[in-house]
C-alpha cells in the first residue's frame, strides 16, 4: 500500500484556489459537527441521492430496505450534486481528500490558472457524481465528498507532470518505510485499485453504501479529457518546462 506526503513539484504562484477550496472543505466540516447527532440529517439534505436525481422526487421519512432517515432536501435537488462535494463523513474521510488536494492540486492550478482550475475541478466534481449516479441510478444512500473533484486534479497531474516525483509512505505488513515515486506511476496504481472497486461493487447492492468508486472513475477522466482539450497540442511543453523547474529546486529541497 502507498499514501503520498508530498510531491517535488515547486509552483510559480500561491495555489489561491486550492487554499481557498480546503478552507471551505474544513469550514464546511465544522459546521457539520454542530449538528452533533443530527449530523446525518444534514448529509442527508445536502448529500447527492441517486434515486433522488434520477426519478425527480425528494424522499422523506424511512424508505424500506435503507436504515437512512431522509428530510426534505433543497428546493432544487440537482444542487445537491454541487453541495455534496463539500460534505465529508468523518475526520479520516476530510483529512484524506485535502491532503490528496493539496499535493496534487497546487500544480493543477499553477498550470490552468485560477479561475479555470475551480472550473475545472467543479466540474470533474460533477462528472465523478454524474458517473456514480449512472451506474447506481436506484441508490437512496446520500453521497457526499470531495472525491470526485479530487480525482479529477489526480487525472490533470499524471497528464501534466507524469515523471514528478512523489514522496510516499510504503507499507507492506509490518514495514514502513518512506519512497519516491513517479506520479504517473503511483496515480496509475490508484487509478487500477479505483476500477478493480468499483467493477466488484456493481455485485453489492446499491442501498448498501460504501465507498464511490464510479464517481472517483467519472472525475478521472473527466480531469483525464479536460487536460487534453485545454493543453491540446501543448502537452509536452508543459512538461518539460515542469521538469526544468523539478531540476533548479532539487537541491534546495531537504527531502531530495
Amino acid at each position: 500500500m502507498l499514501f503520498p506526503l508530498r510531491d517535488h513539484n515547486p509552483t510559480l504562484r500561491t495555489p489561491v484556489v486550492t487554499i481557498g477550496l480546503i478552507v471551505v472543505n474544513v469550514l464546511v466540516f465544522f459546521h457539520e459537527l454542530s449538528y452533533g447527532s443530527d449530523i446525518g440529517l444534514f448529509l442527508a439534505r445536502w448529500g447527492a441521492t441517486p434515486y433522488e436525481l434520477t426519478h425527480f422526487v425528494d424522499l422523506v421519512g424511512r424508505v424500506p430496505g435503507t436504515p437512512i432517515l431522509h428530510v426534505p432536501g433543497p428546493s432544487f435537488l440537482p444542487i445537491t450534486a454541487v453541495t455534496s462535494m463539500f460534505l465529508h463523513g468523518g475526520w479520516l474521510h476530510l483529512i484524506f481528500n485535502m491532503l490528496f488536494l493539496w499535493i496534487f492540486g497546487n500544480n493543477v492550478e499553477d498550470q490552468l490558472g485560477r479561475l479555470r482550475f475551480l472550473v475545472f475541478y467543479l466540474g470533474c466534481g460533477l462528472a465523478g457524481a454524474a458517473m456514480h449516479i449512472a451506474v447506481t441510478p436506484d441508490s437512496l444512500v446520500p453521497t457526499v465528498g470531495a472525491s470526485g473533484a479530487i480525482s479529477g486534479t489526480l487525472g490533470a497531474y499524471m497528464l501534466l507532470f507524469p515523471r514528478a516525483r512523489v514522496t510516499s509512505v510504503l507499507f507492506l505488513g509490518f514495514f514502513v518505510t518512506l519512497v519516491q515515486i513517479p506520479a504517473v506511476l503511483l496515480i496509475s496504481l490508484w487509478m487500477s485499485i479505483q476500477v478493480l472497486a468499483g467493477l466488484a461493487g456493481l455485485t453489492v447492492a446499491a442501498n448498501e453504501g460504501g465507498i464511490a468508486h464510479w464517481a472517483h472513475i467519472g472525475g478521472f477522466a473527466a480531469g483525464w479529457v479536460g487536460v487534453r482539450v485545454f493543453f491540446a497540442g501543448r502537452l509536452e511543453d508543459v512538461r518539460w518546462r515542469s521538469r526544468w523547474r523539478q531540476m533548479r529546486g532539487r537541491y534546495d529541497d531537504p527531502w531530495f
